[in-house]
């Protein structure tokens, strides 16, 4: 997303750090289309510091759920008086019952935002919910291969057609991404947290890929149960779900031999989203009083594995 907007004319500042920063400063960023070809952005400023890059018009938070925590204290640097704030986290996000009605409204889900940290310091009225659907690889510290997808459907929390949001998706358009104004994005959120839930953990747990987990009949089976029983958590908030459980296992098949995100975490040492995909939808199940025992189980199986191979790291 930073390479195609600062192509497209937008002034890109990027937060980085370590490797990642030091490739950025000396080569700029890399895109690797999924057709071989190269874009390359160096009109980009790249930090480590959030104070030096000033108030930005728009923040795109492009880190993992369990990393909003350890950067919510530096966010704010970034913040002018009518900054929005583009969330694109997977699962569940902290602000999830921000303007959302009915006896949780306001709520923290603790599972994601333990103690209500980003509730706190990054206000759920600068928001901006965004769903990511494109599968990319990081190949080597600022250079990302895009595998297939380009769509970042955006929508305020409260539903409405904003200034603000129209702005936001026009920006993402220009970059020559589709990113249309929706009025309920928690449903597209559990749309994408549907194949999250289940082709993640399930990928880490077996090393395969979203084609071979869809086409081996037990492990297409155990994901149609935990999106049977995430559907039945999200209908108890009012969500609708505008595919069946059948074209969305058929959608993850289409993609290919492409690992998760969760089995790249795995393999490169990294935590994964354990809590944003699994533990958040648990969490909202105990709200709605909702048995899920598939997701339970998959959920302890791949704690315990991430626990594993940090231990092992360590």
């Amino acid at each position: 997303m930073a390479v195609k907007l600062a192509l497209a004319g937008e002034q890109v500042s990027v937060v980085a750090r370590g490797a990642t920063l030091e490739a950025i400063r000396r080569n700029g960023l890399k895109l690797i289309g999924s057709d071989g070809s190269e874009l390359v952005a160096r009109e980009v400023a790249v930090s480590s510091d959030y104070a030096s890059l000033g108030p930005q018009d728009m923040v795109v938070l492009a880190v993992k759920a369990h990393q909003v925590g350890d950067v919510a204290q530096e966010l704010p640097k970034l913040f002018g008086p009518a900054t929005v704030l583009v969330t694109m986290q997977n699962g569940i996000p902290y602000w999830y019952f921000h303007e959302h009605g009915g006896a949780l409204a306001g709520r923290c889900v603790e599972s994601v935002d333990p103690g209500g940290l980003a509730l706190r310091l990054l206000p759920a009225t600068r928001v901006i919910g965004c769903v990511v659907y494109p599968a990319c690889v990081l190949e080597a510290p600022g250079v990302i291969r895009h595998i297939e997808g380009d769509r970042f459907p955006v929508g305020e929390p409260n539903g409405a057609v904003s200034a603000r949001v129209q702005a936001v998706s026009q920006c993402f358009e220009r970059a020559g991404f589709k990113a249309p104004v929706l009025e309920n994005i928690r449903a597209e959120i559990w749309l994408k947290l549907w194949g999250n839930l289940t082709f993640n953990p399930i990928s880490a747990l077996t090393r395969a890929t979203l084609v071979e987990i869809c086409q081996f009949p037990p492990t297409r089976a155990l994901a149609a149960a935990m999106m049977g029983e995430a559907q039945v958590v999200a209908g108890k908030l009012g969500i609708t779900f505008r595919l069946p459980i059948e074209r969305r296992i058929a959608g993850a098949e289409k993609v290919g031999k492409h690992k998760t995100s969760m089995l790249q975490d795995l393999e490169a040492g990294r935590v994964m989203e354990t809590e944003a995909l699994l533990g958040s939808v648990l969490e909202l199940a105990r709200l709605t009083d909702t048995p899920v025992p598939a997701i339970e189980a998959v959920y302890a199986l791949v704690t315990l594995l991430g626990d594993h191979a940090q231990a092992e790291r360590r």
